[in-house]
């Protein structure tokens, strides 16, 4: 143990975890070693006989537990990020153990009753509301259980930790192996030389030297539909992609979707709730599933209609039935027929490197002041994750932004941010946060060109980045993105708007041949191709979002009477109106990772939830003279500063000065 890396904060710059030095081995005794300490930890906070204040009780707890945070955050970036074998058996290991941890922690009714009773007089707003956290967390994990209904929670947390590790670890290896395999370039037509060239060498890392490989990406569709022009391959990547965890074997999620669903309600009716939303709405911005529902329900129909309407254009438009498989193509004619704006046009002015440097940082800049400096003496987890450094004003630090931008085998679906060190003043931390995505990689010496979806995406995870960096709290349970589920979408969502800022947009959009600038009547095109297609976008996201309501808005008994996944998720989206055999859910259920391995489980709902404020946000940046440092410092000190260290709600008043309006959600979406 003496030279495990975990033992003690990194001497790197920032604390960034000494990735050349951390070895498998490593791991598991700096799990046991980080569980002992922070048992112990928490054992002294109970037994110590002074009176309970905030510093021997809340800033105690907030120390505890270094050493597994450490361990935690460096193993579940891996393996999210770069699985392997092995670090999937000691995830399997590891998740009834660390669920049993906590349970050790949140149901520790000496603790409870040590932290109910710490005085709140003489606390500023952030120890108080920090204190109201603890006090809110421990309730609602079942503190106040008698022993008997603690012992069965106890079973049913670390069962979920087992069956929801299972459930990822088997997307997984069914995504893989459901990629799809072309004998021709022919069957691809259609696709760029540069798409067709990441293709082949998708083909060839998995030893299929002279095939063309097509892996499946997070959601439903995938953007090579827009593009194809051959039926029969669109066909194959769509029935491919909808059959992830139903076809039998041992990949297959059915089975473990209904124990997932059936534990999450029996859980809940101990915990005093009437299903999982319940609970799980109890502790969110949202309040309850009622109000969730009534949100989602009051979108449906508009979007359903858009949807419709959408279709019989397309229709008309193909001289045939449009199935699910066709629409992103036929859709994607309509944009370059009537607004010029077509994929295949836009994506030579999207080269990764200019989008990110001239693009992404240069909207950080202009907002926030931040300057972004590549350091290549600093390594990350694996040998293509490049490591920035982040400082501000002439050079002070502010962290560092680790990108792990392309595609692999070991590499979950969708895009995501996850913290490594995390900014607080408590601990004296840094901060050091990650974007992945899964961009295909391009052949050798071919340039990464991205797709207007990945252009937006890469801005997105950067909002979430952006919300690590600059969060500036005292306490390491508040730092960076520590906010409610369905508020950490926010930032993000607002980040996305800089892509097409036109300071923003005439810097990065450049032909990566020509060196020419983006066309001014492509750029307005692409303005008003943006709102071309939102029945489309709104029902599918719509469809997942229910569906996950539909799972968790389930009582014990009628979870236990659900014996077809199938047939119940045809039920929830006829139910729903949204039911529109070509416009499928944008997550089915055997593949809905947010929901039943992700954390987002109930809580879909947060994206559309969240971007009430994002599009409320818009306009007000729209008010006031848009991208200048003067707003960029406002959004920054009253909103991504302050972390989870206040309400977020009351954080978007402080802002905003007033509730966030749906009306401009609505004229977005169109469906006002």
């Amino acid at each position: 143990m003496s030279d495990n890396p975990f033992l003690a904060p990194s001497t790197l710059p920032y604390q960034l975890p000494d990735f050349a030095s951390i070895r498998f081995e490593h791991l598991a005794p700096a799990f046991e070693a980080g569980l002992a300490e922070q048992r112990a930890e928490v054992a002294a906070i109970v037994a110590d006989p002074a009176p309970a204040t905030f510093a021997n009780t809340i800033e105690a707890l907030e120390r505890s537990g270094q050493v597994l945070g450490r361990v935690s955050r460096v193993f579940f970036n891996a393996s999210s990020a770069d699985a392997t074998p092995e670090t999937d058996a000691l995830e399997a290991e590891l998740a009834p153990r660390l669920a049993a941890h906590d349970d050790a922690i949140r149901l520790d009714s000496a603790l409870y009753e040590r932290i109910r009773s710490v005085p709140a007089e003489g606390l500023d707003a952030e120890q108080a509301y920090l204190l109201e956290r603890w006090t809110t967390r421990l309730r609602i994990a079942g503190a106040e259980l008698d022993e008997t209904a603690k012992a069965r929670l106890r079973e049913l947390n670390g069962a979920l930790a087992e069956l929801t590790t299972r459930f990822e670890k088997q997307l997984l290896a069914d995504t893989n192996e459901l990629a799809v395999v072309f004998d021709t370039a022919e069957e691809l037509d259609g696709l760029s030389p540069a798409e067709l060239g990441a293709a082949a060498s998708a083909a060839s890392d998995r030893g299929l030297d002279g095939k063309w490989l097509v892996a499946l990406v997070l959601f439903t569709g995938h953007p090579f539909l827009a593009s194809l022009t051959n039926r029969e391959s669109r066909r194959r990547i769509m029935e491919a992609s909808r059959a992830r965890g139903s076809r039998g074997g041992a990949h297959d999620n059915r089975a473990t979707v209904l124990e997932i669903v059936r534990l999450r309600a029996e859980r809940a009716e101990l915990l005093g709730y009437p299903s999982h939303a319940a609970w799980v709405t109890a502790d969110r911005t949202a309040g309850s599933p009622e109000a969730v529902d009534a949100m989602l329900r009051r979108l449906a129909p508009a979007a359903a209609a858009n949807a419709a309407a959408e279709h019989a254009e397309l229709e008309a438009i193909a001289g045939h039935p449009v199935e699910a498989h066709d629409w992103k193509l036929y859709a994607e004619r309509v944009r370059a027929e009537r607004f010029q704006a077509d994929a295949a046009a836009l994506r030579p002015y999207f080269e990764a490197e200019r989008v990110l440097q001239e693009g992404v940082f240069r909207a950080a800049h202009l907002l926030y002041g931040l300057d972004f400096a590549e350091r290549t003496d600093l390594v990350g987890y694996r040998p293509e994750v490049r490591v920035f450094e982040v400082t501000e004003r002439g050079g002070d630090p502010v962290g560092l932004f680790l990108l792990d931008l392309y595609t692999r085998d070991s590499k979950r679906g969708g895009a995501w941010m996850n913290s490594l060190a995390r900014w607080n003043r408590l601990l004296d931390e840094p901060v050091v946060v990650t974007n992945n995505l899964n961009v295909p990689r391009p052949p050798a010496g071919s340039p990464t060109l991205l797709t207007y979806d990945e252009l937006t995406t890469l801005f997105h995870e950067f909002g979430h980045a952006l919300h690590g960096l600059l969060a500036r709290v005292t306490y390491p349970s508040a730092a960076g993105t520590s906010v409610h589920r369905d508020f950490v979408e926010f930032p993000s969502q607002v980040n996305e708007m800089w892509a097409l800022e036109p300071a923003v947009l005439e810097a990065y959009a450049v032909h990566h041949e020509t060196g020419e600038r983006m066309p001014a009547e492509l750029v307005e095109r692409l303005r008003a191709a943006e709102r071309y297609g939102q029945g489309f976008a709104t029902s599918e996201y719509l469809a997942a979002a229910i569906l996950d309501q539909a799972w968790h808005r389930l009582s014990r008994d009628e979870a236990d009477a659900v014996a077809d996944v199938a047939a119940f998720e045809a039920a929830a989206l006829e139910a729903a109106g949204l039911a529109h055999p070509s416009v499928p859910t944008r997550y089915s259920s055997t593949y809905f990772a947010h929901t039943f391995s992700g954390g987002y489980d109930a809580g879909y709902y947060g994206y559309i939830w969240s971007e009430v404020l994002d599009a409320d946000t818009v306009e007000w940046f729209a008010e006031h003279g848009g991208l200048t440092r003067e707003n960029g410092d406002r959004f920054r000190a009253r909103l991504l500063g302050v972390g989870g260290s206040k309400d977020p709600l009351e954080a978007y008043r402080d802002f905003r000065g007033r509730d966030a309006r749906i009306e401009p959600l609505l004229e977005r979406r169109g469906l006002a």
